[in-house]
């Protein structure tokens, strides 16, 4: 189940502290027990529901969230890439930092990781990201001046130009065989 009272949590512990679009947000978490899978460490599902508790807040606290209610637009992730190094056991603290790192010309690139207690990096994930509209994506040029932002991303950093090009390399669909 979706942890829909950690969500809201998060947005009013937000709800009044604005964020400059490429500043990081870092909020705290516990891996509580629904967290965890048989071996008591935080599912690798479960990994990527917990960061949206990163990156919905992040969005409400740059006001992308108020622009996509205004202009009827929509947020969705397009892909993903997650690196995981450390275990996160039940009850284990985290520090969760979340950034806009820049965009192409169909997609916003979101990095996020999450940190133990003793500084190591517990996982570090790459999401692709989209609004969209009625007609589907809308262009991220487009999203980036109603934010009061250049039209043009910053470089983006060579390991994620080499995953979107190992992305653009991948055939879809996948063959069924």
């Amino acid at each position: 189940m979706y942890p829909l009272i950690r969500f809201a949590k998060e947005l009013v512990k937000f709800r009044n502290a604005p964020l400059q679009p490429f500043d990081t947000h870092v909020s705290q978490h516990l891996c509580w027990p629904v967290d965890i899978d048989p071996w008591r460490e935080l599912n690798n599902g479960r990994t990527l529901t917990i960061y949206d508790l990163g990156r919905i807040p992040l969005a409400q606290r740059t006001g992308l969230v108020d622009i996509l209610r205004r202009r009827r637009w929509g947020l969705t992730v397009a892909g993903s890439s997650l690196r995981y190094r450390r275990r996160v056991r039940m009850f284990d603290r985290i520090e969760m930092r979340s950034r806009l790192v820049g965009w192409d010309n169909r997609f916003v690139y979101i990095e996020q990781s999450m940190w133990k207690r003793d500084g190591e990096c517990a996982s570090h994930a790459l999401f692709r990201t989209a609004v969209t509209d009625a007609s589907g994506i809308v262009d991220p040029s487009e999203v980036a001046r109603e934010l009061g932002l250049d039209p043009v991303s910053p470089p983006l950093p060579d390991w994620i130009t080499a995953w979107i090009d190992a992305e653009t390399a991948r055939s879809w669909p996948p063959s069924r065989d």
